[in-house]
């Protein structure tokens, strides 16, 4: 992946995901389950020669930045959205008091 690459996060909602492709090329998803008022957070995946470039993080960041502005709580069952939330504070509002416990935040 080069310095000037495109890459795009966007909601493929007929597949319950976050998607982001490099150059046009899928590069990750993030699967969730939305629900009357909540979006769970399930699975992250990036793909093998893609890792280790932020993609997870940009996907992560997407998919939660969508729910606050669609004023969605969040479960982040995915473990790396949870570990992702505990590095940016910023987001744990968007998980129910009532749940953070359960997601040790």
């Amino acid at each position: 992946m080069t310095e000037d690459a495109q890459i795009v996060v966007a909601d493929a909602p007929e597949r319950e995901r976050f998607e982001v492709t490099v150059d046009g090329e899928l590069a990750g998803f993030l699967v969730y389950r939305l629900r009357r008022g909540l979006l769970a957070l399930v699975h992250t995946e990036v793909e093998g020669g893609f890792e280790g470039r932020g993609l997870g993080g940009r996907l992560a960041r997407f998919a939660l930045d969508q729910a606050r502005e669609q004023g969605l709580a969040v479960l982040p069952f995915c473990p790396f959205v949870n570990g992702w939330i505990k590095r940016h504070p910023e987001y744990v509002d968007l998980v129910p008091p009532a749940y953070r416990a359960n997601f040790n935040l």
